[in-house]
């Protein structure tokens, strides 16, 4: 397979084109894909809260409403498909790629504070919508690792009732994965938006004393605008679909309502429609939730720049049609703090902070880290908390084949093994500047 157009779909999957081997046609029971109509939601059952890690507790706000103070990195993992992922691509477990606690600790060590876990919700994708198991002892296992690596983290769910990971390569199904793993009726169905809220309230309420959760991520990248609909402006999409099931912006502040029913501290993350790109920032209609911040995803320009495959030819700085009028534009700091300055007026208008919990760029292009350097620099003006993507394990298998994200590879395409470089240079210049950590964060003074 060429797992590295996987890799790359893994952030922005509507500019790429998957091309992969097709996988075998026998799915098991997975290839089983039941109706979601007429089908009920189960209800959750009571979450029972785990012990919190031995760290001290300050207010979890105070890290998001203020100068940035969170600094990291993404980690990114999905239920295995055995059929699909033979026995060693994602590992042996029922979630991977597996990491362990060197993983962490080697992160924590280059200066991060911040994981953002970019994984598979608590309830199945399939009705009836219960808790996995195995999916929950997963996610308390990578909280356990990253207190003991003395970090924060935010819990970011890809999937959930009625939503496969595979939504965000769907361009694939039928081609390299079967196409009933491609499970997007989440925003078709109400009972699998019931049972998202059901599981965001059973995983509030289990991980609510957890003193490093510092924010829960709602949803990665609501798509249905252009996944479901080939709607790609926001006035043509919130004309014709406002306060339909399609519309992000009815479904989320139920998520919310229900996380505050049983968690009124804990902080809640919410992204944009369009993928939480930039430009769909200004149609987010925030809740008036006093302890709610607000996201975006940051790959901008990604077909010219950012995704360019090997050999890639486009450089920053440099000179780039970046709005397809067939004239070239100056393609530097300047340009990137206009496209930021959409998180400025939504700012400006709200009064609530934003954070940037996903960017990025392939390794290998040209100026990459002038680009990083800018960017970073950007965000940090503007108080922006940040995540990049991505932080992969040590896991060979899966390393070895998908790594155009992975920095520490150093710009030839063609290396799979920790190197210095530029790039890497400029990520740890900004993580160096990090002072929070779970076991020194206390409450402000009374004073």
């Amino acid at each position: 397979m060429q797992r590295q157009a996987i890799y790359l779909a893994l952030t922005f999957v509507f500019v790429l084109t998957i091309a992969c081997n097709a996988a075998s046609d026998d799915w098991g029971d997975e290839s089983e894909s039941p109706s979601p109509t007429h089908q009920s939601a189960t209800a959750a059952p009571e979450a029972t809260p785990l012990p919190p890690p031995t760290v001290t507790g300050g207010d979890k706000w105070a890290l998001w409403d203020g100068p940035t103070q969170l600094r990291g990195a993404n980690i990114w993992q999905r239920v295995v498909v055995p059929d699909l992922d033979g026995r060693d691509f994602l590992g042996d477990d029922h979630v991977g790629p597996p990491y362990t606690q060197s993983d962490f600790d080697q992160l924590a060590a280059l200066g991060a504070n911040y994981v953002n876990i970019s994984g598979p919700g608590l309830f199945t994708e399939r009705p009836p919508y219960t808790l996995d198991e195995q999916v929950q002892a997963n996610l308390d296992h990578l909280l356990h690792m990253i207190a003991q690596a003395d970090m924060f983290a935010v819990i970011t769910f890809r999937t959930g009732p009625g939503r496969s990971d595979f939504t965000f390569y769907s361009e694939g199904a039928g081609d390299w994965f079967d196409e009933a793993l491609l499970i997007e009726w989440v925003w078709e169905e109400q009972e699998a938006q019931d049972g998202w809220v059901e599981m965001w309230r059973y995983t509030a309420e289990r991980y609510r004393d957890n003193p490093i959760v510092v924010g829960y991520d709602l949803m990665c990248e609501p798509n249905s605008a252009g996944e479901l609909l080939d709607i790609w402006e926001p006035d043509e999409f919130y004309s014709a679909y406002a306060g339909d099931l399609y519309d992000w912006n009815q479904f989320y502040p139920r998520i919310t309502n229900a996380i505050r029913q049983v968690d009124a501290e804990t902080p809640i993350l919410v992204g944009g429609m369009g993928w939480s790109a930039v430009r769909w920032l200004p149609y987010l209609e925030p809740t008036g939730d006093p302890r709610t911040v607000y996201m975006v995803h940051q790959y901008e320009p990604q077909t010219e720049y950012t995704h360019q495959e090997p050999p890639a030819e486009n450089a920053y700085p440099g000179t780039l049609d970046l709005d397809w009028d067939g004239e070239p534009d100056s393609f530097d700091q300047g340009w990137l703090d206009e496209y930021l300055s959409v998180i400025d007026e939504f700012q400006g208008e709200h009064n609530v902070p934003v954070a940037v919990n996903e960017f990025g760029l392939a390794r290998w292009v040209p100026g990459a880290a002038d680009f990083m350097d800018d960017q970073m620099a950007l965000f940090e003006q503007r108080g922006m908390n940040h995540a990049l993507w991505v932080w992969d394990p040590v896991w060979e298998p899966w390393t070895e084949e998908v790594n155009a994200f992975h920095f520490r590879y150093g710009p030839d395409p063609g290396n799979d093994s920790d190197v210095e470089s530029d790039l890497q240079d400029v990520i740890l210049k900004y993580w160096a500047r990090n002072t929070a950590r779970p076991s020194s964060f206390t409450k402000p003074s009374a004073d």
